[in-house]
This record gives structure tokens, sequence and C-alpha cells, in this order.
């Protein structure tokens, strides 16, 4: 009887189930991946890393089975706006490899900002989620469409639109960029 009761009895923190240990695993992929991203001097790899670590958190949402959220991060984030970025390195002629320009010597204060900006994260984060426990066993309607949908366009439509007229003024700013330089070397 004690076996069928030990069995039963909730995981806690020190007992991790399959998809825990898997989120940690992947959770550790993508934060290697962010720090590639910013401390490559290559602008193509770090958007290329990019897409790495934003796949990432897409499968993160997966395993926190909030199934349209990972898609949605996969088609905007992964899809658009990664594209748009190598588009703005191609039309700005940006250097293809090494770019000394793009290390501005400000590495440790950069490290101790981003330090401090995780450290408030996690503690925010933590605080917030303290005695809270996310069941991941399927009746989960954090993650579902319908209550996505509605709080998306409840609450977020504004941001939403400027977000994506923003990335629509920069995508147009790089193609007036590099047309001011094409006529410049024409001369």
């Amino acid at each position: 009887m004690t076996t069928l009761a030990a069995s039963t009895a909730p995981h806690g923190f020190l007992s991790p189930t399959g998809v825990e240990i898997v989120f940690l695993l992947v959770g550790l992929a993508t934060l290697g991946a962010a720090v590639v991203t910013v401390t490559t001097k290559q602008l193509v790899h770090a958007a290329l890393w990019l897409v790495v670590a934003l796949g990432g958190l897409a499968v993160e949402y997966l395993l926190l089975t909030a199934e349209f959220i990972a898609w949605v991060q996969v088609l905007i984030y992964v899809g658009s706006v990664v594209v748009l970025l190598l588009f703005g390195l191609m039309l700005t002629k940006a250097p293809i490899g090494r770019s000394p320009d793009a290390d501005s010597g400000n590495r440790w204060a950069a490290l101790g900002v981003a330090a401090a900006a995780a450290a408030a994260l996690v503690w925010v984060v933590v605080d917030a989620f303290r005695t809270t426990w996310i069941g991941l066993d399927g009746d989960a309607p954090q993650g579902t469409t319908k209550v996505s949908g509605e709080i998306l366009f409840r609450h977020w439509v504004l941001p939403f639109e400027a977000l994506s007229v923003l990335l629509l003024a920069a995508l147009v700013g790089a193609i007036v960029l590099s047309r001011k330089r094409d006529k410049e070397g024409e001369r």
C-alpha cells in the first residue's frame, strides 16, 4: 500500500519529471545560443544564432502546453523578424565577415547591466510565482487559442500593431539608406 501512495504522491523540486528535465536542457541550449548571439562579431552569424534562440523559446512554449504561442513564436519571430533582420543586413551592405565595428569595448559594463537585469527578472518572476505550481498534465487553459486570442485582442492590439509599423519603418529605412549609398557610389 505504501508503494501505491508513494507513486501517486505529487513530485517536488528534487524529483523532476522528464518534461522538466527537457525544459531545463532546452533552456540551457537557448541561453547558450542567446549568449553567442550577443557575443559574436559576425552580424550574419548573430542573426542565425538568434534563430536558434527564438526556436528554443518556441520549444519551451510547447513544453508548457502553449501550442498557439509556440507557433506564433515560430511564424512571427523566427520567420518574419529574423528574415527582416537579414534583409536589413543585406540592403545596408553590412560586412559579411568579422566586423570590428560590432564591438564597442564596453563588454564589462554590458555584462554588469545584463547580470543586474537578469537578477531583477529572476527576482520578479520568483516573487510573483512563489506559491504557484503549473500543472503540465493537459488541462492547461492558459495556452489555448481561445484564451490567448481573447487576451491579445482585448489588451494588446495597439502594442502589436505599433510593433508591426515599427518593423515596416525599419525595413523602409534600410531601403532608403541603401539607395543613398548607391547614388553616392555612382558619382
